[in-house]
């Protein structure tokens, strides 16, 4: 039961019309669980969701990516540089953390936060969802997959 300690109270949400993505608008915080395969085609849907968002939204956000409910990864690797280089041009200061529990998602997740280093969005990658909660300044909670 809880208390009323805002620690323990679930942050609102918005559902988002892209699958598995949730907007918490007192944090300021899009989070992603994607399931199924990695592919071209599924990143550049994200990539545009995101960059939609980004124009409706009022403020910037911050971004929270759970890849491990990926089953495989299936990126070229000069369209996953070409989707860091379009990135690259956002003029929003934000976060954006992905957590991965798996060694070829986690070393994904590396390339593309060495991929966007001294970017004006700020990517960090994390083994450990308590890692990423933290740096993100969010509650865990908020991170768990629904």
């Amino acid at each position: 039961m809880l208390n009323g300690n805002t620690a323990e109270t679930p942050p609102e949400f918005i559902r988002k019309a892209f699958p598995r993505t949730w907007y918490y608008p007192k944090l300021n915080l899009v989070t992603w669980h994607p399931r199924g395969v990695l592919n071209d085609a599924f990143a550049d849907q994200i990539v545009e969701f995101i960059e939609m968002e980004e124009r409706v939204q009022a403020a910037p956000f911050d971004r929270f990516t759970d890849l491990s409910g990926l089953t495989n990864i299936r990126l070229k690797v000069d369209h996953f540089f070409e989707l860091g280089r379009r990135r690259r041009a956002v003029r929003q200061p934000v976060k954006s953390a992905f957590f991965a529990d798996k060694p070829v998602s986690f070393y994904i997740a590396q390339m593309y936060e060495m991929i966007m280093d001294k970017a004006i969005i700020e990517v960090r990658a994390f083994s450990q969802r308590e890692a990423a909660a933290k740096w993100l300044e969010v509650p865990l909670q908020t991170l768990q997959p629904p």
